[in-house]
């Protein structure tokens, strides 16, 4: 099942927030481009619920296995984008830190998360979904051109305040 997020699921948002971290560390392969201590930690889950935009993914035991955040803030790089689908900025509702346990992978989750991201965002009247991920970040850049989203450039970042950072850009017509 995948909901907003209640209160007592933020130390385990977290936890795969380090979960994948460790992950990065342990196999040397780094495509999220996050910083431990810096993005996403504890306070990044908290302010995501406090402004009622987390969603997770809980199994039927009730462990949370995924997290994302949907709202409608384009990053202020968006605006260099080559978006082909017209949209004011109140019908553009926007996918950030989509998150799958790494014990949970490869398991169709996170196409669940983006199905669900949609839904969601069709729901709230919302015309067009956006979201980025570092251009070295394969998994999601194999992932949102299968689920029929569309390459919208590469814009150049100052990734959360610590690290220059290139991000593709991807956009689908809901």
């Amino acid at each position: 099942m995948i909901r907003l997020a209640a209160e007592q699921n933020l130390p385990a948002v977290a936890a795969i927030y380090e979960a994948i971290l460790d992950q990065e560390d342990a196999t040397g392969i780094r495509y999220t481009g996050w910083k431990r201590g810096a993005y996403p930690t504890a306070d990044t889950a908290r302010g995501i619920f406090e402004a009622g935009t987390l969603y997770v993914g809980v199994d039927e035991d009730g462990v949370v296995w995924g997290s994302m955040n949907l709202n409608g803030c384009q990053l202020p790089e968006y605006k260099n984008g080559n978006w082909s689908i017209p949209a004011e900025d109140s019908q553009v509702a926007v996918i950030h830190t989509l998150t799958i346990h790494p014990a949970r992978a490869g398991q169709g989750l996170a196409r669940q998360m983006v199905a669900y991201a949609e839904e969601t965002a069709r729901s709230q009247g919302k015309t067009v979904l956006r979201l980025d991920t570092g251009v070295d970040n394969n998994p999601t850049n194999h992932l949102y051109p299968a689920l029929g989203y569309r390459f919208a450039g590469v814009v150049d970042t100052f990734f959360m305040g610590y690290a220059k950072r290139p991000l593709n850009l991807y956009e689908k017509k809901l």
